[in-house]
């Protein structure tokens, strides 16, 4: 592992890959979950899908994605939030968290 893997606390990193359905576009669905992976520390994106649903990649230890995961459940307060829907991948390193 090298000096700046340590740092960036790469040994205790995961990624997950969420799909989260209902109301969740054209609610700031995107900004506000930029937002609290902002506060928690957290790297990735999330995505408007074709279907309505919204795709969140999320990169950071693993109590922040813990608490990043619930707040998927509930999203901001114009969002419905009908199922979300996770899975574990390999840690990437992502310098920020971003919308697309």
């Amino acid at each position: 592992m090298t000096d700046s893997q340590q740092r960036s606390g790469w040994a205790g990193a995961r990624c997950i890959r969420c799909f989260v359905s209902g109301r969740v576009q054209g609610v700031f669905f995107r900004a506000s979950a930029a937002h609290e992976a902002q506060a928690l520390g957290i790297t990735g994106y999330a995505r408007n899908l074709p279907d309505g649903r919204v795709e969140v990649l999320a990169c950071g230890d693993s109590a922040a994605l813990d608490t990043f995961k619930s707040w998927l459940h509930r999203g901001p307060a114009a969002a419905e939030v009908s199922a979300v829907a996770c899975e574990t991948q390999d840690y990437r390193p992502l310098s920020d968290f971003s919308t697309r």
